[in-house]
């Protein structure tokens, strides 16, 4: 499996604290099933700021370790960056970077209880540009769930979005993984991802969502997701399904 999401990278942000961690961390994966790890480390988010260049340096040195340990997990690089008002000159100024430095996604994510004005604009200009964002745990986002038509004109614009797999099996309690769901019902995500932090409160969990998700909608749609990431792997179109707005419930619980 493809991992297009996590915190792999030794002593860079919240995710693994050193090198030991990080190779805890790749032992986890590969045990999960995974054979290809992004790293992807927070970047612009008002704690950590990672530089593209401090990545891929940093992604070199990891796989070079593992190759020394003989853990067999491909690590390749990418950013988590947090959307912010500069977002798009960086990009122009190729600071940021995109999944395996190819050019053609990015992975954005929103603060945890709001949607910037501007979300609309980056996803517009980056399109333009054939760089398709990746909205990154949507379902964790106060204000998507509380007006999830703002994530289907996301959507509609061209962004696609990646449900973390801990939301699906309800270890970020029952709320996130309902609106995870009506996310995945209304064909309002491409992809599942772990975003894996450390091998205890956050670890991968990839094979036990992609379970939950055959068990609710069938072994289809576990293909196509898992499909969708192993297509970032190798720089071509996703497959994708017509979005549907989410219906809102009304009061007393009636839709």
């Amino acid at each position: 499996m493809i991992d297009v999401h996590s915190h792999v990278l030794p002593a860079l942000d919240d995710g693994a604290v050193d090198l030991s961690a990080s190779l805890d961390m790749a032992k986890q994966a590969v045990e999960d099933g995974i054979t290809t790890l992004f790293a992807t480390p927070h970047h612009r988010n008002g704690k950590y700021e990672n530089s593209k260049q401090d990545i891929l340096l940093e992604t070199e040195r990891l796989n070079e370790a593992l190759i020394i340990h003989q853990i067999p997990l491909t690590i390749l690089p990418g950013q988590e960056i947090r959307v912010y008002s500069e977002f798009l000159e960086d990009l122009a100024n190729d600071q940021l970077l995109t999944l395996n430095n190819l050019g053609k996604y990015i992975l954005i994510e929103l603060p945890s209880n709001a949607v910037p004005e501007y979300t609309s604009q980056i996803v517009y200009e980056c399109k333009l540009q054939d760089i398709t964002p990746i909205i990154v745990h949507p379902e964790r986002n106060s204000e998507l769930m509380e007006n999830p038509q703002l994530l289907y004109e996301l959507v509609a614009e061209g962004a696609l979005t990646q449900l973390t797999a801990s939301s699906i099996i309800g270890r970020f309690g029952k709320n996130i993984k309902s609106f995870s769901q009506k996310i995945i019902e209304n064909h309002l995500t491409h992809f599942i991802a772990s975003d894996a932090h450390n091998i205890s409160s956050r670890g991968f969990h990839l094979w036990e969502a992609y379970d939950e998700i055959s068990k609710k909608y069938g072994h289809q749609m576990t293909y196509d997701l898992q499909e969708n990431a192993e297509l970032i792997l190798n720089n071509q179109n996703i497959y994708i399904e017509e979005p549907r707005p989410i219906k809102k419930k009304k009061l007393l619980g009636i839709f």
